[in-house]
């Protein structure tokens, strides 16, 4: 079959492969009955990235039936997918995910995407077009239109979803949210986070070295949907992280770890102003440090809130930038990554992935437990989710409902840094997706090319256009 083949149907052949190998994988729904499993049945897990986070991911999903593994790169370096493949000895093993789609997709009931962040939505968008439950790793999705389509499209077929920013699963999120929401803080108009990665290459230059291929990688299964480019290690494994074209650098990656509590607690939606400033900015890679302001709008107090939530100010710092820590900081509370919710009557600090939350005053709340608490690991979160009838289902911790609309806010950032060279406060028009002050006469400089089109530049950033026959479903009305 043609490793470039793009799904373009809902039908799919048969598992020859697995069949091939001698056994043959029953869909769990063909037991428990259509839209619905019993506790008591295992899911047929299929793994997209499976070295770095997605070898973790699986690893806590061995409750489960692996029965397929996709990696683009089958090589003993970093990812080290052939101890991953020995782990699973009968997983079905691909290269190509849409490959595995077409295989294996009537047996698959649940997908793990832990790919580099440019080749999130694509299979997770599919994936829930064909009815299957997705855990994606953070970020959720490269751009903001990603995110609102994973969103709209998750609600439309009803599949149990997760984002992999753990910490939203951990109980220092829920006391932070109650606290909060009981008043104890007061109201909050400025919160600041920050974390001191990268740990990894940022502000560089794009190498122009040919260098060859690995045997064990597809290349042009990592570009993906980005534009072509020759390989160079620069890229690939791990770093990727740095490059625009395949990650989101440090704000995109740490971001929804460290920001998780600011969205969940203030009840943000979309921001209405946002502005960016960094290091040297390069045209094809993350700067080595930044900061994001971004402004929301006065919302409604949900019930049983005793605060009021005023238009707030959220501040984001990386690269070894941080805020100013408060005179009343505790000189024992060492973080390198964290939050700071600035209330009219006390300060709450969260460490990096909302955990230990603490009142500068030192006082410590007794507020009643408001919200479900999380029993085992992120991942299995999910699949008690999966298992549950739809119509029913507790959405896990960090459900595409909240982690899509909270992904968006992360890859606002990077949209601020990468248009900062305008020098003004940007204008955002979340329903629309769209800057309302970038004018057809505002020009970007982006290293030593000519100037382009700011607005152009913008919007291919917001929603980018799918090269190399990669393809995303229609956004659902």
């Amino acid at each position: 079959m043609d490793e470039n083949k793009k799904i373009n149907r809902r039908g799919f052949i048969g598992s020859s492969s697995a069949v091939a190998a001698g056994f043959m994988i029953v869909p769990s729904n063909t037991i428990a009955g259509l839209g619905h499993k019993a506790p008591s049945d295992k899911l047929n897990i299929a793994g997209i990235g499976i070295g770095g986070m997605g070898k973790g991911n699986l690893a806590q999903m061995t409750s489960e039936n692996i029965v397929a593994l996709c990696d683009v790169d089958w090589g003993v370096g970093r990812n080290n997918v052939p101890k991953v493949f020995d782990t699973y000895p009968g997983a079905a093993k691909y290269y190509d995910w849409r490959t595995m789609f077409d295989e294996m997709g009537k047996s698959i009931d649940a997908v793990m995407v832990a790919t580099s962040d440019h080749n999130h939505a694509g299979p997770s968008a599919h994936a829930i077009t064909l009815g299957k439950h997705v855990y994606c790793q953070k970020p959720l999705t490269h751009s903001v239109y990603e995110s609102r389509l994973l969103t709209k499209l998750a609600a439309k077929h009803k599949v149990a979803t997760q984002m992999g920013n753990q910490g939203s699963s951990a109980e220092g999120v829920r006391l932070a949210c109650e606290w909060i929401w009981n008043g104890e803080i007061g109201e909050i108009k400025s919160v600041e986070a920050y974390t001191n990665r990268p740990v990894w290459p940022q502000g560089l230059t794009a190498p122009t070295e040919i260098v060859p291929v690995p045997d064990t990688l597809k290349w042009d299964l990592f570009i993906g949907p980005a534009k072509m480019r020759a390989y160079n290690p620069a890229f690939h494994p791990w770093v990727w992280r740095g490059w625009w074209d395949y990650g989101t650098g440090a704000l995109g990656d740490m971001a929804c770890h460290v920001m998780h509590p600011i969205f969940t607690a203030l009840k943000l939606q979309y921001p209405i102003h946002v502005i960016g400033s960094s290091t040297e900015v390069m045209p094809d890679c993350a700067p080595s440090a930044e900061i994001v302001h971004l402004t929301y709008p006065e919302r409604k107090t949900s019930n049983g809130m005793k605060i009021h939530l005023p238009e707030v100010k959220v501040t984001w710092y990386d690269g070894g930038l941080k805020p100013e820590y408060p005179m009343n900081w505790p000189a024992t509370r060492n973080q390198s990554s964290g939050v700071i919710f600035h209330g009219t009557k006390d300060s709450l600090v969260c460490g990096e992935y909302g955990t230990d939350p603490i009142l500068l005053s030192g006082r410590v709340p007794i507020v009643a437990k408001t919200l479900r608490r999380i029993e085992g690991s992120h991942e299995q979160d999910w699949i008690r989710a999966c298992k549950e009838n739809p119509e029913s289902r507790v959405p896990a911790a960090s459900d595409f409902s909240v982690s899509g609309p909270f992904n968006e806010m992360v890859v606002m950032g990077v949209l601020a840094v990468r248009l900062q060279s305008l020098n003004k406060v940007l204008n955002w028009d979340g329903p629309n997706m769209n800057f309302t002050n970038i004018t057809d006469e505002d020009k970007l400089e982006l290293g030593e090319t000519d100037s382009i089109s700011a607005k152009e530049f913008a919007a291919e950033l917001i929603k980018h256009t799918y090269h190399n026959g990669f393809t995303l479903p229609d956004m659902p009305v």
